[in-house]
């Protein structure tokens, strides 16, 4: 049914079950599985970075670096399950960099992961699945895991 499905990761604890979703959906359907991470940048645009010596040590670096290692995580645990993966990193808005790499990869199903908070939170900062699900012209499955209230 589908050939090759997305799983957008962010490196939040909310992710496993996604992962674990997306792993059993590639076997299920015998489809490559991608793993996405958007290095965001309105994340490392507004921070200071006068506060770095070299360029090598500011954020961007660090959330690139942090992104690749989650994906590398995630193509080890799918390969130890027979799922052949692509990886990728990319730079921008997260939902807006997810959409465009479910047409430039031809993305049959999405898989996003999303943390079940309370309302007024969800209000205040939005979301990445959220506005992937709304957005989205192709199939997307939303993971929810619980978070426990802080």
């Amino acid at each position: 049914m589908y050939d090759r499905l997305l799983l957008p990761t962010d490196m939040s604890a909310g992710i496993d079950q996604a992962v674990e979703h997306s792993i059993d959906a590639a076997e299920r359907y015998d489809a490559e599985l991608h793993v996405l991470y958007v290095v965001d940048a309105e994340a490392y645009s507004s921070y200071p970075a006068d506060e770095y010596v070299h360029e090598f040590e500011g954020l961007e670096h660090a959330l690139e670096e942090a992104g690749r290692e989650a994906v590398e995580d995630i193509a080890t645990t799918a390969a130890d399950h027979g799922v052949a993966t692509t990886t990728e990193i990319r730079h921008g808005v997260p939902h807006e960099e997810i959409l465009e790499y479910v047409t430039d990869a031809n993305i049959g199903l999405t898989v996003v992961g999303s943390k079940h908070r309370p309302g007024e939170y969800r209000r205040l900062l939005g979301s990445v699945a959220q506005r992937v699900v709304e957005m989205a012209e192709r199939p997307v499955t939303v993971v929810k895991t619980p978070v426990d209230p802080e």
